[in-house]
């Protein structure tokens, strides 16, 4: 039995697909309000702020998935994601389970240096501050030999259906629109972005692959690419003449105090004004044969899907 916790979101479902199509049909999803991706999925409603629910959600379980997410609110992940965290690890460990952890970029400084598996964590913000101590929390039950864990850390998301990013949102729903895209700060800085399904593709792949655990693994992307190089594919992919206007930071400081979700993505935007390298040769010598969707590829999904 292999189990997602927090399957109901895109990386949670990519997951479910994968895993049933080239790993094992014996899956159990798990959110609060769960569903099937796959005819033999077993599904359980759990609320993972409840230790005993958590537990009975990974019974059973060979390797249990952490893809959950919660709202862009930092007080939510200051309240919530310290508890989850605790229960899901008590949980693995007393049921002898691996844990494979979904992680983000967050805690990485927010500058221009390449960002690879050893890079220090300096996490600025409210929500940066909790992604890095949920992640040093796993690493010392890891060092410490209680916890067989391995986690796999992303970049922002860009992808197909309901990804949730501030490139779809912003950039490529505009543009499928037929709008003017929105890009933060600059269209000159490059970016690193992962494919969703890439990204349960690969954490499925480390998921099964034994000697895989005790690490941390960068996920892999394509090419770091600007935005504006971007928006240049999505025009030649349509036969358009989309643009795209840079929102400087003024504007977006003049905005958050009357904006909750700009207020909550504020502490992410520094990491606009610089190139965003994430680099991911660990995954691809380990892994050569895995195929990395290019942005050719997937700005041609993007355009193509209804």
């Amino acid at each position: 039995m292999q189990t997602i916790l927090g399957s109901n979101g895109q990386i949670g479902q990519e997951l479910a697909k994968e895993l049933n199509r080239n790993y094992t049909q014996s899956l159990r999803l798990v959110s609060r309000h769960p569903q099937k991706v796959n005819e033999t999925d077993e599904v359980m409603a759990a609320d993972l702020m409840n230790f005993d629910q958590t537990n009975a959600a990974v019974a059973g379980s060979a390797i249990v998935y952490f893809t959950v997410g919660l709202p862009m609110n930092s007080t939510m992940w200051e309240e919530q994601f310290p508890t989850i965290i605790d229960n899901v690890i008590r949980a693995v460990e007393a049921n002898h389970s691996k844990l494979v952890f979904f992680d983000n970029t967050y805690m990485y400084p927010k500058d221009a240096r390449p960002q690879t598996e050893t890079t220090a964590f300096e996490p600025i913000g409210r929500k940066a501050t909790v992604r890095a101590k949920m992640a040093q929390t796993i690493l010392g039950e890891m060092a410490a030999g209680r916890l067989d864990a391995v986690i796999c850390r992303a970049p922002e998301f860009y992808g197909p259906g309901k990804t949730q990013s501030i490139t779809n949102t912003m950039l490529f729903k505009n543009l499928k629109a037929g709008k003017k895209g929105y890009v933060p700060l600059s269209d000159r800085t490059l970016r690193s972005l992962i494919w969703t399904p890439d990204a349960s593709r690969a954490m499925a792949l480390i998921g099964n692959t034994p000697d895989a655990f005790g690490q941390t693994w960068h996920l892999p992307v394509d090419k770091p690419q600007r935005y504006r190089d971007l928006v240049q594919l999505a025009n030649q992919e349509t036969h358009s003449h989309f643009k795209d206007t840079v929102l400087p930071m003024w504007l977006f400081r003049l905005a958050r105090p009357f904006n909750q979700r700009i207020q909550e993505l504020f502490e992410l935007l520094p990491r606009y004004k610089y190139d965003n390298l994430f680099v991911t040769d660990k995954f691809n010598t380990r892994f050569p044969d895995f195929k990395t969707t290019t942005f050719e590829e997937g700005i041609h999904q993007i355009f193509s899907e209804e």
